[in-house]
């Protein structure tokens, strides 16, 4: 599998439907994110002075967006860099919501999470923005919940992700406490000896830098580390190809509590991909503030 970077300039969306999408490939889109307001315009100094107030909890601490941007780019060496911090747009910073739009890019459609019927069982549709500092990495090799793809657009800064195909989880060894996470504890520094059959994996890395979009299709594990102060506004796609998937996942990860709560959770959430897929019958447009 290839990673590809590929301008929006040189690609319609048939062809990304076709070539990444459906066979699940991941792909950085260059210059997608021109059609964001938010494109240019993110930047550390931007938001110490325009939500220096605005506060965020990493691991039980409240932070300053000043105070965040501030131990991100190393101004205050006086604690830890708090990572992941991340900031939920629609609750936390509403004011930016119109400068992701059209959230979509004009690839990462038809996206039914943008849908009022998946908005109220917390599947996923979060639109989040992440900042890091220097070697600030996600905890672990992971896939994302639910099946849902994973669209993370590079804002400011340089990020380096790596990602393995489909089919290499037993390389990856899941957590038997949970499977959509890696037992490894350091993959950049593999014990094989304990974990022998890591041996086969074929990790894939590179770098996504501003103005680059990464779409990372349902069923990739991947990780990120920050190679510099980064912010990024991440969001997840579902539509009828993987909401089959996602049905499973909402009846698996609800009978964990109770069968009444999976029956009750699965019926909504089928209901809601009849109406989200009559809806792309007739043609309605969704958009991410909704």
């Amino acid at each position: 599998m290839e990673v590809k970077k590929i301008d929006v300039a040189d690609l319609t969306y048939e062809q990304f439907y076709n070539e990444h999408w459906l066979p699940g490939i991941p792909l950085v889109l260059k210059n997608a994110s021109k059609v964001w307001k938010a494109n240019g315009t993110f930047s550390p100094d931007w938001f110490r002075a325009n939500f220096g107030d605005r506060k965020t909890t990493v691991n039980g601490t409240e932070y300053t967006m000043k105070e965040v941007m501030d131990l991100v780019e190393g101004k205050d060496t006086s604690r830890p860099v708090p990572y992941p911090c991340k900031y939920e747009l629609r609750a936390q910073l509403p004011e930016l919501v119109d400068m992701v739009y059209p959230l979509n890019l004009g690839y990462a459609k038809p996206n039914w999470l943008e849908s009022s019927w998946f908005k109220r069982g917390y599947w996923g549709n979060a639109v989040e923005m992440f900042v890091g500092g220097v070697g600030g990495k996600f905890p672990y090799v992971h896939l994302d919940y639910y099946h849902l793809s994973a669209w993370i657009n590079q804002l400011y800064g340089n990020k380096e992700f790596t990602v393995w195909p489909r089919g290499q989880e037993k390389y990856l060894y899941p957590d038997p406490n949970d499977k959509w996470k890696s037992a490894i504890p350091d993959i950049e520094h593999v014990d094989l000896d304990k974990y022998p059959l890591y041996r086969n994996a074929t990790p894939i890395t590179f770098v996504v830098g501003p103005g680059e979009t990464l779409f990372i299709p349902f069923g990739i594990w991947h990780t990120a580390k920050s190679l510099e102060p980064t912010i990024s506004v991440a969001f997840d796609l579902l539509n009828d190809h993987n909401f089959p998937l996602f049905l499973r996942d909402v009846w698996d990860f609800k009978k964990r509590q109770s069968t009444a709560k999976a029956i009750a959770a699965t019926s909504y959430a089928a209901l809601g991909g009849v109406v989200c897929r009559v809806g792309d019958m007739v043609g309605v447009k969704r958009h991410s503030s909704q």
